[in-house]
């Protein structure tokens, strides 16, 4: 049996709807809680292997139970990314791995009071396994160092996760494209923008990369409210082999090959 991917979050930092706008997506989201957009984060199930990518959502001692978690493997130390730690690292019991790009920084005092936590720095194209699962860290483009993650289950199903980032570095593109992977969720923060992206890609600049790497499906997260405003009369618009993540989309088996989720 393939792995389970869940969505559990796929907005940017201020998600949404964004505190205090009123444009047409903030608005949709506060009277639609289906479309509403929390911090980026995915859970990967494969047997008995639960791996939880991102710790930005502040309820995880709510979500998971004490060791339902198989470890943790964090892009970056924003807090958008992390600040779930802060909450979790409090709790009793047996230590809990969270993998790292090696960020000296992190975040806040985590290293200083790691409570529960056991901080394990990841190398960059250094196969990590986890359970079922392998992954392996895969350098981005970021204000902060940033690692995106290749994917492989024991079926040799391949997913790619890319959050956050600007483009692709030439040596990630180079293993994306001999690593052929099936399916990809990429970071898409904006609507297209004239000026050229800064830190995090607009729908311009995400479509090349899905072109470029040429995956069967490519999944974009990571949207701010302005470009879900811009979805709204332009999703039809898409390329057939791209389409929006939303919170708790949930993809089985196949890693996204016909896949089908839906709003919970």
């Amino acid at each position: 049996m393939g792995a389970k991917i869940s969505f559990l979050g796929t907005g940017d930092a201020g998600g949404v709807p964004r505190y205090g706008c009123e444009c047409p997506a903030c608005l949709r989201a506060q009277s639609e809680p289906r479309y509403q957009r929390r911090q980026s984060s995915l859970l990967i199930e494969s047997g008995a292997t639960r791996v939880l990518i991102d710790a930005g959502l502040t309820d995880l001692t709510q979500r998971f139970p004490p060791g339902s978690l198989s470890a943790i493997v964090v892009t970056h130390f924003h807090p958008d990314h992390v600040q779930g730690l802060l909450h979790l690292r409090w709790g009793l019991g047996k230590k809990l791995p969270v993998f790292t790009p090696p960020d000296p920084e992190g975040c806040a005092d985590l290293y200083k009071h790691p409570g529960m936590l056991e901080f394990r720095t990841l190398k960059v194209f250094e196969p990590l396994c986890i359970g079922e699962l392998q992954f392996v860290p895969l350098p981005l483009i970021h204000s902060k160092m940033t690692f995106g993650y290749a994917i492989e289950d024991t079926d040799a199903r391949r997913f790619a996760y890319l959050t956050d980032t600007v483009g692709l570095p030439e040596l990630t593109e180079e293993f994306l494209l001999n690593w052929q992977a099936h399916a990809i969720a990429l970071d898409c923060t904006h609507p297209p923008r004239t000026a050229a992206a800064r830190n995090h890609c607009d729908l311009t600049l995400a479509l090349t990369i899905a072109e470029a790497l040429k995956p069967s499906k490519t999944l974009l997260t990571h949207i701010g409210h302005t470009m879900d405003a811009w979805l709204m009369n332009n999703e039809e618009n898409l390329p057939a082999h791209v389409s929006i993540a939303h919170d708790l989309l949930a993809i089985e088996d196949s890693l996204m090959s016909g896949a089908t989720g839906g709003s919970g």
